[in-house]
């Protein structure tokens, strides 16, 4: 049978979703849990991967098992095996044709900035605690991502000795909202580059805080070097919220 589930975790006790060498990650855990149940070795592939980290609210993964477990069973089985900050929040069937990887039409990223001196601890682990002197102009930030959004080269988006030949991509959609000391970016996409939203957020909280110019950022959108561009902001404040599909 055919499933797909959907999946949640924390990430910072991870190296990220793929499975690597000498390293624990999200996937080799589900895959586990899978293998325990199954009574043989069961691979998994998920909708898109996630850097040591960073958050899932809503991760999808797609794999085949010979036995045929009712979807909620199968929740409920592989969560028994799995660590508390790795959760299977749904599951069901599927076609066989199904991939959670390249059936899917867009994922959505959203990055969380908490502003202030002071940040609630039970927030800590999953914010970009943004303390320094430089607050945001909410309106530049604005003005940021309607630049961004669209077909543009983000080579200058992309983490140094990972940026492919075609670095262009198109964001479809690319917003902040603010929950008042919070702030939540929301970048919609087919696909990114590596570290692509955390660089957006970086280059965002350059021009917001006053510390370049949007022209600035309008030259980064041309092509230019990664050199050239901003930080690339901690991972804890980035969420793979959702995976959208037909």
């Amino acid at each position: 049978m055919n499933y797909a589930v959907k999946v949640s975790y924390i990430g910072k006790n991870y190296s990220g979703w793929q499975v690597q060498p000498d390293a624990v990650s999200i996937q080799e855990e589900i895959e586990s849990a899978l293998a325990k149940i199954a009574g043989t070795p069961t691979r998994i592939t998920g909708a898109g991967r996630t850097d040591k980290g960073v958050n899932a609210w809503g991760q999808v993964a797609s794999f085949s098992m010979d036995k045929n477990i009712q979807p909620e069973k199968l929740r409920l089985a592989i969560n028994f095996y799995l660590p508390d900050d790795i959760r299977i929040m749904t599951a069901r069937y599927v076609p066989e044709d199904f991939s959670a990887r390249y059936s899917a039409l867009s994922r959505e990223y959203r990055y969380f900035v908490y502003h202030g001196h002071v940040c609630p601890p039970v927030m800590s682990n999953f914010v970009w605690h943004r303390k320094s002197g430089y607050s945001w102009d909410m309106s530049l930030a604005r003005e940021c991502c309607k630049m961004i959004q669209g077909y543009h080269n983000f080579r200058a988006f992309c983490r140094a000795g990972e940026c492919p030949d075609d670095p262009f991509r198109t964001i479809d959609t690319l917003r902040i909202r603010t929950r008042g000391n919070l702030s939540i970016i929301s970048v919609k996409a087919q696909s990114f580059l590596t570290n692509m939203v955390r660089i957006i957020v970086g280059n965002i909280d350059s021009v917001a805080s006053g510390k370049k110019s949007l022209s600035w950022l309008e030259e980064l959108l041309t092509g230019s070097e990664r050199i050239e561009s901003a930080m690339t902001v901690p991972a804890c404040g980035l969420w793979f919220w959702r995976v959208n599909y037909e």
